[in-house]
């Protein structure tokens, strides 16, 4: 029987030959993804369109759902093998309409990129009230998992990569008062357990999914220029991040360690493609390999920022996970029946 990750037990890196400046090309080099469907959501923006751009150059059918029709088709022209669909993660009505579709065509889906997400937003909510990074980045995730699960499961081997953040170092999810209904709102704690939120996810669907050939990872891509992950940031917040000193100036560590597009899309591909993965899922990773495992006693020391790295054992926790699936399950109103 394979192991699970409850607990972090698999959080050991592998050695890839990898490293945090390898790029999504470097890593898809050898790898014929000829006759494979992929969905990528975020696909058009970031590291979103490079991942695209990389697993179609492979070979693969990449099916890009967006908000912004218009946008996504000036972003993506000039692609092969690529379909644009739309879907808003934030109106669980244009998730089931694209899931339908898909089923419809009868077709095997083997790689699901869970890529799309916001950030740094203001105090927002959506149709069911419930606080907009954790609907987009978590619920509208789970959602789409679920509604696909038939063709990710006749896939005969599927995996499905949730692009999380080191970002969930910043608060465990918050079962008491998920939609911050009797907490002052703080954007970052609101994206800290979003992720959290991810992580726990695809720690619980590989453990349930592995004997339907469907296994699960999250992962961190790094500290990334060039995207507009923060249009909405001011500067106090990348004060608070650790990004900035006190005079506005960017840290010379964290300048350092910036990551490229290219680089920031590695290890979405890595996850989605590496052999070195085909007997273990439920693990975060980041740099283009498994990460470590922090303490309990790490994390509290460090407060950790996005410029370090390894993953939290909260984010990995067994009962937190069964739980959080439940919950999930109340909020968006049905049930996740992997079988």
């Amino acid at each position: 029987m394979e192991k699970n990750n409850y607990q972090g037990a698999l959080q050991q890196p592998l050695g890839s030959g990898f490293s945090a400046t390898s790029t999504a090309t470097e890593i898809i080099k050898g790898i014929n993804l000829k006759g494979k469907i992929a969905i990528v959501t975020g696909g058009n923006t970031g590291i979103g369109l490079e991942t695209t751009k990389v697993l179609a150059a492979a070979g693969a059918a990449v099916i890009v759902p967006a908000r912004d029709i218009e946008k996504a088709k000036k972003n993506l022209e000039g692609i092969p093998n690529v379909e644009i669909e739309q879907m808003d993660l934030a109106k669980p009505d244009t998730i089931d309409a694209f899931a339908k579709k898909f089923l419809t065509s009868g077709k095997p889906l083997h790689l699901l990129i869970n890529n799309a997400g916001i950030m740094w937003v203001p105090l927002q909510r959506d149709s069911r009230g419930i606080e907009s990074q954790l609907s987009t980045n978590y619920l509208g995730q789970f959602q789409l998992v679920a509604r696909l699960w038939p063709a990710l499961k006749v896939a005969n081997g599927a995996r499905v990569v949730n692009v999380s953040s080191l970002g969930h170092h910043m608060a465990p999810f918050d079962f008491e008062d998920p939609n911050f209904e009797h907490r002052e709102y703080q954007t970052l704690l609101g994206y800290g357990q979003s992720k959290t939120a991810s992580n726990l996810f695809a720690l619980e669907l590989d453990n349930r999914a592995k004997a339907h050939q469907v296994r699960a990872y999250s992962l961190h891509p790094g500290s990334i220029a060039g995207t507009e992950l923060a249009r909405d940031a001011d500067m106090e917040l990348f004060k608070q991040m650790g990004f900035f000193d006190e005079n506005g100036n960017m840290r010379p560590e964290i300048l350092a360690s910036l990551k490229t597009i290219p680089q920031g899309a590695a290890t979405s591909v890595w996850v989605a493609t590496s052999p070195l993965l085909n007997s273990i899922g439920g693990v975060y990773c980041e740099d283009n390999d498994i990460a470590e495992l922090l303490s309990e006693d790490h994390v509290a020391q460090k407060k950790a920022k996005l410029h370090q790295s390894g993953v939290t054992a909260y984010s990995l926790d067994e009962s937190s996970a069964k739980r959080l699936w439940k919950l999930t399950e109340d909020m968006i109103g049905f049930e996740f029946k992997v079988n």
